[in-house]
């Protein structure tokens, strides 16, 4: 193997024009296959801390070869399925059948939309973002066998936060004076560490106040002072359905258990209005909402537009199966008059599956969610706070997918679907173990 190594690299070297963040990936490729073969668990650990902080560097890995973006970050996703197989092929009895039954009809949808897509390349590249998704949710199936399992899970995708928070700090001391700043720290995009961020104020909540978490008394204080950072990292980030799915979230929380917090929360959006970059985002969506030949809409607007003209364009009968997946994005700048010369993704996920996998495409992606919503609600029954809280997160989900591009953000639902798995995992163990 090192001779075959040996032989290979002055290849590799040109094939990756000699630059350092391509060049990594053959050490990578290395290490990923000795960590798989040593402790594939310590690796999957290792991914699930790291993988928050992983966007600007793995972008850099990124190389073309016949059309088609590779990068370590395509390798990574390729570890999670193959740690996903080696955890059913090692345990095939503790299959969870019942949970994967809710992923199969959009499993199988979307591999028909790779099949009738325009663009190939895309669209493999799409469906196997979802299926690490599917892996993500079968491996934290496999690792949560009891209540401390879960809670282990939940720190750790809290704990994944720390070097984002950390590097925030460097972000905004670098575009301070940027007037259309926007926090987006160790992430590809603002909006994609605002839902993280959503996801981790709920899991703080969850340790803070739910009956089933062990946290200790100086980690409760940690969570008090980090909470309020998180805060201010949601307003840099200007994504405003976030900013409406966590204050819907947390105002719904201080109703049903604990309305004291309904006054703080009541103040909250006037703290925030004084903050100018903050009612600016506010009052943009008062303005730019007429569509005309020489109008700027606002960003709610031109979504809106954008919608429209999707379907619109439709054919009766594609509106039953679709187009295949990446349709979307490949026929955007044919339908919307406003794209120019950019392929626009749809901006709400809805419109997208509708686009993509048709009608059918879209029921078996809610059905997904209803089997998810259905099951956890049955948390309720463990701890009334926790089971709120973790549908909360299926909500939240569910909300901001209105309006933004979600299948796009494969971090974000890596952390989304292992808190899920974990929570179907001990919901599903409890129904076992409930005597007749």
């Amino acid at each position: 193997m090192c001779l075959l190594i040996g032989a290979v690299i002055p290849g590799f070297v040109d094939v990756m024009g000699g630059q350092f963040g391509r060049l990594a990936a053959l050490p990578a490729l290395l290490l990923f296959g000795l960590l798989l073969i040593y402790d594939y668990k310590k690796l999957l650990m290792l991914i699930l801390l790291l993988r928050s902080v992983g966007d600007m560097a793995l972008e850099s890995t990124q190389f073309g070869i016949g059309g088609a973006r590779m990068g370590i970050g395509g390798l990574i996703n390729l570890v999670v399925i193959m740690i996903a197989c080696i955890m059913v092929l090692e345990k095939p009895q503790g299959f969870p059948s019942r949970l994967a039954r809710y992923w199969t009809p959009l499993v199988l949808m979307m591999g028909v939309g790779v099949i009738i897509s325009f663009d190939k390349t895309s669209a493999i590249k799409q469906y196997l973002g979802f299926l690490s998704n599917f892996a993500i949710f079968i491996i934290a199936v496999y690792m949560v066998r009891s209540v401390e399992d879960f809670n282990k899970a939940v720190r750790i995708v809290v704990w994944s936060s720390l070097i984002p928070s950390l590097y925030s700090l460097v972000d905004v001391a670098l575009n301070m004076h940027d007037s259309g700043f926007r926090l987006r720290s160790t992430f590809s995009h603002a909006n994609v560490l605002a839902f993280y961020l959503t996801l981790m104020l709920v899991l703080c909540l969850y340790q803070l106040k739910s009956r089933l978490s062990t946290i200790g008394s100086t980690g409760r204080v940690v969570i008090c002072c980090y909470m309020p950072v998180l805060v201010g990292q949601l307003l840099l980030t200007q994504t405003r359905s976030a900013w409406l799915a966590c204050f819907l979230v947390f105002v719904l929380y201080a109703f049903l258990f604990e309305r004291k917090y309904l006054l703080y929360l009541l103040l909250l959006p006037l703290a925030a209005v004084l903050i100018p970059s903050v009612s600016e985002r506010l009052m943009d969506l008062s303005q730019g909402n007429e569509v005309g030949r020489y109008a700027r809409l606002n960003s709610f607007a031109w979504r809106v537009t954008l919608w429209e003209s999707a379907i619109h364009w439709m054919e009766p009968a594609r509106l039953i199966y679709g187009y295949g997946l990446g349709g979307f994005e490949y026929f955007s700048s044919t339908f919307f008059d406003m794209a120019g010369d950019t392929k626009w993704s749809a901006h709400n996920v809805y419109v997208e599956q509708l686009f993509d996998v048709g009608a059918i495409g879209l029921v078996c992606y809610l059905w997904l969610y209803a089997r998810v919503l259905l099951t956890i609600r049955h948390f309720a029954r463990m701890d009334a706070v926790s089971g709120f809280l973790l549908m909360a997160v299926v909500v939240q989900y569910l909300i901001v997918s209105l309006s933004d591009n979600m299948f796009g953000y494969l971090v974000f639902n890596w952390y989304f679907w292992f808190t899920v798995g974990g929570a179907c995992a001990l919901v599903n163990l409890q129904s076992r173990t409930k005597p007749a």
